[in-house]
């Protein structure tokens, strides 16, 4: 099944790098980026475009970067509070155990007689 899986994740990286790539052939008319306070020199409108992509992603990444390490700080925090509570009732039920255990003292002769 892993093997499946990887076989399908570079196919779809493969997929993906081919698409990119005629992408940038098909577009490759040269534009100037104005941005308002700055203008970027000419370069064609396929990198412009996957610049502007991976720019995105990266910015996603980073945003979504601070919620994952709460999330994971989170269960560190609910792991550690479940194997304290884990411990106790082992301590408990070893406690239950050795206190139903216990050997019954026989009762001793005189007592049986005074019945």
């Amino acid at each position: 099944m892993q093997f499946l899986r990887k076989v399908l994740y570079f196919l779809i990286a493969v997929a993906m790098l081919a698409l990119g790539a005629s992408f940038a052939v098909q577009n490759d008319a040269t534009v100037p980026l104005n941005l308002l306070v700055v203008q970027l020199p000419e370069h064609s409108i396929a990198l412009w475009v996957l610049l502007a992509f991976a720019i995105g992603g990266v910015v996603g990444l980073l945003s979504s970067l601070g919620m994952i390490l709460r999330q994971r700080t989170a269960l560190a925090a609910a792991n550690r509070k479940l194997a304290k509570i884990r411990g106790q009732v082992a301590i408990e039920t070893e406690n239950k155990q050795a206190t139903e255990s216990k050997p019954v003292e026989p009762a001793s002769a005189s007592a049986l007689q005074e019945s």
